[in-house]
């Protein structure tokens, strides 16, 4: 029976052309874009199948690292959550989960699979997975092509060679993204697309490694040793990663190795690169329009309304993007959504906070929303899940004011501690040692008035924290 393949699955990376519903503080993979779950839990979800895969590995960064678990959480499922200190590119992030299933495993087989991809046939996608695993097993390093559905010159392209058997074939070039007129041919010269998942042989991506870019996989195989558990993550050591190289894999090995084959995935794949293929992979009305929120169209088709907060009316409109946050608004013809990152980048460098940060912030022990700020005053809504534990902390330049509307808080103040029941409050002076929990069944929801001279997140010092934030 062949080994079991080690899925690794990648969300360090912050998409911005799903702005302004993905942005730097809560990236696509982690939003329920199509359906209740992210894409990162359907992708977990998929690799859960036991009888073809061992439990995974989640590659992700510091600042995900409680999203990553409590999404996993509420799947039920579990995995090794392993966090780098900084981004140093995909190559460094395979070599880690090398050098992770190669300590599991001496014949380790494992699967490099993105956290922001759909699939819309499951079952086929376990299937095709498999028939790569046993072709990696054979010392391959197996990339996963999809049959092209139009000349599109946003993807890298895989031309097949001949036969290998299980359905795949030798990689006779990778070509990158095309210009229309290639798109078109390579279409019809039977190339496929390049889908950035692939199944490997451990030992021979090592090896690989080891040949092109031991400026790579030297440093990381410092980091794993040095690594230690933080929580319920490993983090790797700091120094030994940012010693290692920033280069894609593709550049680093799949360009270059002669151990590359693919094999095609007929099982209906996006990489959800934009709202127009949001539109796509939507639920439509008879007149083409995909509605999600509070969304009404009049005299109008194959529009994409999208609302978080709010009513969206759209009259007399054909083919276009309505965005709708509770900070932001995006309208777009879909053809042009591809523009969005550049839209991004324009209100960016304007200083506009909106362009990487959300107003509703997660934390490790739940949520806050800024609900109005002035000169001297800002107002949140915080909720605190059950057994939440904010870290014990003061404050320099502010004061500030809790009411309960929902649940019990148990609040630390200097040497007290009180417990305040719903629709009582308590008042935090500047200065003053601090801390809020939540002991109760339910998830606690209060307001928070703060009123000082200086009202940033950075004016908090953290004195203890159970989330080693400190």
């Amino acid at each position: 029976m062949p080994a079991k393949i080690i899925p690794v699955v990648m969300c360090g990376g912050a998409g911005t052309r799903l702005w302004p519903v993905s942005r730097d503080s809560m990236p696509k993979q982690f939003i329920p874009l199509l359906g209740q779950h992210s894409t990162f839990q359907r992708a977990v979800g998929l690799l859960s199948d036991n009888a073809v895969f061992a439990e995974p590995i989640v590659v992700t960064n510091a600042e995900y690292r409680f999203t990553v678990l409590e999404q996993l959480k509420e799947l039920g499922l579990s995995a090794q959550i392993v966090l780098e200190p900084m981004r140093r590119d995909s190559a460094a992030a395979v070599a880690v989960a090398t050098e992770l299933a190669l300590r599991r495993d001496e014949h380790a087989v494992v699967g490099v699979f993105a956290a922001d991809h759909i699939v819309q046939d499951g079952a086929l996608f376990i299937e095709t997975c498999r028939q790569a695993g046993l072709v990696a097993s054979q010392g391959k390093i197996v990339t996963i092509g999809i049959p092209p559905t139009h000349p599109a010159t946003g993807y890298g392209y895989i031309q097949p060679g001949e036969a290998l058997g299980e359905g795949a074939r030798s990689v006779a070039a990778f070509v990158e993204k095309p210009d229309a007129e290639r798109a078109a041919r390579y279409l019809l010269d039977g190339y496929l697309w390049n889908s950035g998942n692939f199944i490997f042989d451990a030992v021979t991506m090592r090896a690989e490694l080891e040949a092109y870019e031991p400026e790579v996989l030297e440093p990381v195989i410092a980091a794993v040793t040095e690594a230690r558990p933080d929580l319920d993550f490993l983090l790797l050591d700091a120094a030994s990663f940012a010693a290692a190289k920033k280069i894609s894999i593709d550049y680093a090995v799949m360009e270059r190795t002669r151990n590359a084959a693919v094999i095609a995935g007929h099982f209906g794949w996006s990489d959800v690169g934009g709202w127009s293929a949001v539109w796509d992979l939507s639920d439509k009305d008879t007149d083409g329009n995909a509605i999600v929120g509070r969304g009404y169209v009049l005299d109008g088709s194959n529009n994409l309304i999208h609302s978080e907060d709010g009513l969206v009316a759209v009259i007399g409109l054909d083919d276009i993007a309505v965005i709708s946050t509770r900070d932001a608004v995006l309208v777009t013809p879909k053809a042009r959504a591809d523009q969005v990152k550049d839209m991004v980048s324009l209100i960016g460098a304007k200083g506009e906070a909106e362009a990487g940060a959300h107003r509703e912030i997660q934390r490790p022990w739940g949520k806050y929303l800024s609900v109005d700020t002035g000169a001297r005053y800002q107002v949140k809504r915080i909720t605190v899940t059950p057994g939440g534990i904010l870290s014990l902390q003061k404050h320099y330049h502010r004061a500030e004011h809790w009411v309960v509307v929902r649940g019990t808080a148990e609040v630390t103040r200097n040497d007290e501690t009180i417990v305040v029941h719903e629709t009582e409050s308590i008042y935090l002076p500047i200065g003053c040692v601090h801390r809020l929990a939540n002991p109760g069944k339910i998830p606690l929801e209060l307001i928070e008035i703060q009123v000082g001279s200086y009202l940033g997140e950075d004016d908090i010092v953290r004195i203890e924290d159970v989330y080693r934030r400190s």
